[in-house]
């Protein structure tokens, strides 16, 4: 994508501090990508190196909790971009390379349990790394049932006219009692297959994850293995979810919970995790101009009615969900 400087006075600030950063003078700039909140990303290439800068505008973002979290992860052996410069007040990072190649599109039959087993180790290292030490906030009821109330306005209400059903409110309360009975862990918050990177050496990747909390140790395995851009079997995901357990265990974690307990604590997470999704989905769409996210709803809403059909206590927002033709439009 062409970088046009006339019409983007940022792209003149971001050359001005590179400029005083880098080790040299002369650079090229490409883009690199842009993701669902204001931050945009830009390549720096300089000689036979390659940096990414990170362009957060400080009147939409606040770039300090990528900053900390990076910082603490840096520690524990998780592979995040390193910061070599910083500008809080302009909102620039200058960052390591982590390269091009997405999981999304090194994802296929062949790679998927290999690439799948890396990324849960992942998982595991950062539930392993001490939350004590690093100001994260905490993914608490509040938090959670705001999140869920994405579904409603912007999902129900703004894209389909619809009012929502009474049993939502009995429904939250499952999930959020869901959420805040398992163990309590760092949490990426969307650790999916367009936020893990694929090194040269096949190592992982991770990135966007500014937003972190202290939360349910089954949501970033819900992220990663109902992830709203790519779908597997029931059977492969029961596979890594097996794996994660196992693994998680051997690692101290989780010891005295049955896979029984942690498939539910697994589904009624997706649950609450793609409720929101579907209202973020819209809110991007509508709000924001992101038109794209939309093309992702059928997915969405084929694991909200997957978990709706498989527990008797979500009977009621099952019918609900297949009894409108509108919806069940979008499941096509």
């Amino acid at each position: 994508m062409k970088i046009d400087f006339d019409t983007d006075p940022r792209l003149w600030q971001i050359n001005e501090w590179l400029t005083a950063v880098l080790p040299y003078s002369e650079f090229s700039l490409e883009v690199a990508s842009s993701d669902a909140s204001f931050r945009r990303y830009f390549r720096v290439l300089q000689h036979d190196h390659s940096w990414i800068v990170m362009d957060a505008p400080p009147q939409h973002e606040d770039i300090v909790p990528f900053v900390t979290v990076a910082e603490f992860l840096t520690q524990f052996d998780i592979h995040v971009p390193r910061i070599f410069a910083k500008n809080l007040e302009q909102g620039f990072l200058l960052l390591t390379d982590l390269g091009s190649r997405s999981y999304l599109s090194a994802l296929n039959d062949s790679t998927a349990d290999t690439l799948y087993k890396a990324a849960i180790d992942e998982i595991i290292k950062m539930q392993l790394a001490p939350v004590a030490e690093i100001p994260l906030p905490k993914y608490d009821r509040d938090r959670l049932q705001t999140e869920m109330e994405l579904f409603p306005t912007w999902f129900l209400q703004h894209h389909l006219s619809l009012e929502a059903p009474a049993c939502l409110t009995d429904v939250f309360e499952l999930l959020l009692d869901n959420a805040l009975e398992q163990p309590q862990h760092f949490v990426h918050r969307d650790y999916h297959s367009r936020n893990l990177m694929l090194g040269q050496n096949q190592e992982v990747g991770v990135i966007d994850f500014q937003d972190a909390v202290i939360g349910a140790a089954s949501y970033d395995l819900v992220s990663l293995l109902k992830d709203c851009y790519i779908e597997w079997p029931n059977e492969q995901r029961r596979h890594w979810l097996n794996y994660y357990l196992e693994q998680a265990q051997q690692q101290g974690l989780m010891t005295t919970v049955t896979e029984d307990q942690f498939e539910r604590w697994f589904d009624l997470m997706g649950l609450q995790r793609h409720l929101k999704v579907l209202g973020i989905f819209c809110r991007l769409n509508y709000r924001d101009g992101k038109a794209g996210y939309m093309n992702d709803l059928p997915l969405t809403l084929k694991y909200v009615l997957e978990v709706c059909g498989r527990y008797t206590e979500l009977n009621e927002l099952h019918q609900f969900l297949t009894q409108s033709p509108t919806i069940m439009a979008i499941n096509k």
